[in-house]
């Protein structure tokens, strides 16, 4: 389960209980995606780990200090130019959404106090961590760089004034009445069972459906809560007398406005522990501020904190998959793949930028041809009529050449740029298919369940040139087909793909041309195929193998994913593509939540 308001609200408690005051004494970014902070607290010394990674982004205090790369990254070296020996302050959850920010105090070396805000943004796959000045509200650097061709709407970039995530329209559970909560429930143009999912901020659909399952079991209680409500809690609350005539719509309404505020209560006390659930295969499954009463089956195990609760459920699920760690020289050879590919398609966008401003050359040579008499020898500027907007224009010149030789160079070089923008956007499209595949095969190997599995994506790198050989006399090894295989509740068999090689062959070999081929939007993952058998699918079919396709893909620990689905014979491999990369149409998309395959 990713991080929800919720948990951010108990993480944001126990942060304040914990550090506040404290002096910052280290800082350290063992990965890319991750930064760990030492903080002194009187005579305590505690650690405070911070994840922008996409499968488990979240914040929270760990008993060690964990490991301190040789060379630390730029974004380390920033952070302790301006936050080492700097005290915190504030520590802030942002209403009640996943952003948690950490107000700082220091002193620079001219002896001027300096302070910043250091915004943890907990959001699936858009996670991010950032640096801001506070006296310019400017973002001094972030975990992740996001430019305007990425996202339109804010920029994560130095030197760009930091905007706050969008709200999304939904109020906040810290300013929530029964009063506004009546007219939510009132919303007649969405499902009951999913008003807290759309109106609320920070409720995930694990809570939202708990909260629902307490609610439906508790309307006798509504009634002494209300009356003996003392207004303590962090959202306002009115008394409301309740009799037995009282609808069952309003009772219902009434004990779901409860169990809400009580979860915010229990969120907000940061000593209220936390709960892990462990499924029958002893690996974690669900964890939380809140105990999850709906869970059937799952073995509940009580920690003392949240952060004991977060760092015991991201540890257990590393160590139930130890296996990736035997990929770590495929993971670095692809991740400085991919920086050196972002980096040519920075410099591509530079100069398409450079060559679309190459119209001016065509009018400089248009109007140095028509005006070849009033050119005087010798000059480094001609001033010339522009027969266009009937206006002078000034032209630069090569004083070593005539007129006409000087408007023959702006013509050449105009069609040298029209030819430039051509031959530049090729390779900026071949660039992004390469990210797109380096990305792919990133997802896999962090993916990766078996031996098999890794040893299969280290022979399609190796094929590929991006590995190379262990040694001379390596053999080719011969990848066998063995895609993970599940069945729908009605009893459809799906075959999902563990890496590039193996979705091809399913989708152009296995799959016949009525079966139904998935895929996240946008998004890294496998080819999923869904046997119709001849028949036309049903939603809960296609539902379940949406899932599957969101849980085998880069935004697994997402909560809601974009899938697309469309028939196999709609896909399509262009000639000479990368393996797994397709082109298809006639799709339409679903959203899913990513389920563990012993869900479905």
């Amino acid at each position: 389960m990713a991080f929800d308001g919720l948990v951010t609200t108990a993480v944001a408690a126990e942060l304040n209980e914990k550090l506040l005051g404290g002096r910052i004494d280290k800082i350290y970014q063992p990965a890319s995606d991750e930064i760990i902070i030492n903080i002194h607290c009187g005579r305590e010394k505690r650690y405070l780990y911070i994840s922008a990674n996409t499968a488990h982004a979240g914040m929270y205090l760990i008993e060690e200090k964990g490991s301190n790369p040789q060379t630390p990254p730029a974004f380390c070296m920033l952070l302790r130019k301006h936050l080492q020996s700097a005290r915190i302050r504030e520590i802030r959850q942002v209403e009640s959404e996943r952003i948690v920010e950490i107000y700082t105090d220091a002193v620079n070396e001219l002896g001027f106090n300096v302070k910043h805000k250091l915004v943890v943004e907990i959001m699936g796959k858009h996670s991010n961590i950032l640096l801001i000045d506070l006296a310019s509200n400017k973002i001094l650097d972030c975990i992740k760089r996001i430019s305007g061709d990425l996202n339109r709407y804010r920029q994560t970039l130095p030197g760009v004034e930091y905007v706050a995530p969008p709200s999304q329209n939904k109020l906040s559970y810290f300013n929530l009445s029964y009063d506004n909560f009546k007219k939510i429930f009132s919303d007649i143009q969405i499902p009951p069972e999913k008003l807290l999912l759309y109106k609320i901020q920070g409720i995930s659909p694990v809570i939202s459906n708990e909260l629902w399952f307490r609610a439906e079991n508790a309307v006798s209680e509504v009634s002494g809560f209300f009356e003996s409500e003392s207004g303590s809690a962090p959202a306002h609350h009115e008394s409301i007398n309740i009799n037995g005539s009282v609808p069952a719509e309003e009772k219902l309404a009434k004990a779901l406005y409860k169990e809400l505020t009580e979860s915010v209560k229990q969120a907000s006390s940061g000593s209220s522990g936390a709960y892990i659930y462990i499924n029958a295969d002893g690996a974690p499954a669900e964890f939380h501020a809140l105990p999850i009463t709906m869970l059937q089956g799952a073995t509940t195990v009580r920690c003392d904190s949240i952060s004991k609760a977060c760092n015991d459920y991201f540890e257990g699920r590393t160590s139930s998959n130890r296996i990736k760690q035997k990929a770590s020289d495929m993971r670095k050879a692809v991740s400085s793949g991919l920086d050196k590919l972002f980096l040519k398609k920075q410099r591509l966008n530079e100069d398409l930028l450079q060559a679309e401003d190459s119209e001016k050359y065509r009018l400089y040579g248009e109007l140095l041809t028509a005006s070849l008499h009033t050119v005087k020898e010798g000059r480094s500027t001609a001033d010339v009529m522009n027969y266009y907007d009937n206006t002078m224009m000034t032209i630069p010149l090569d004083p070593r050449y005539t007129a006409s030789q000087n408007a023959q160079r702006y013509f050449k070089k105009y069609a040298k740029s029209k030819t430039a923008i051509v031959e530049k956007n090729v390779q900026l499209k071949e660039t992004e298919e390469e990210i797109a595949y380096m990305d792919s095969v990133l997802t896999y190997i962090e993916n990766a369940k078996t031996a098999d599995d890794l040893e299969d994506i280290r022979t399609e790198l190796t094929e590929n040139g991006i590995l190379k050989k262990r040694s001379a006399k390596e053999k080719a090894r011969k990848m066998k087909l063995n895609p993970y295989e599940y069945k729908t509740s009605s009893g459809k068999r799906i075959l999902v793909g563990r890496n590039n090689k193996e979705n091809d062959i399913l989708t152009f070999k296995t799959a016949s041309s009525r079966d139904i081929w998935l895929h996240t939007k946008d998004i890294p993952g496998s080819h999923v195929i869904l046997f119709t058998e001849g028949n036309e699918p049903s939603e809960e079919e296609i539902f379940e193998a949406a899932s599957l396709a969101a849980f085998h893909s880069k935004a697994k620990m997402s909560n809601q994913v974009p899938v697309d689905y469309v028939p196999v014979k709609y896909v399509k491999k262009p000639a000479g593509s990368k393996p797994g990369y397709v082109i298809f149409t006639h799709n339409k998309t679903v959203y899913a939540a990513p389920k563990e395959p012993e869900k479905i």
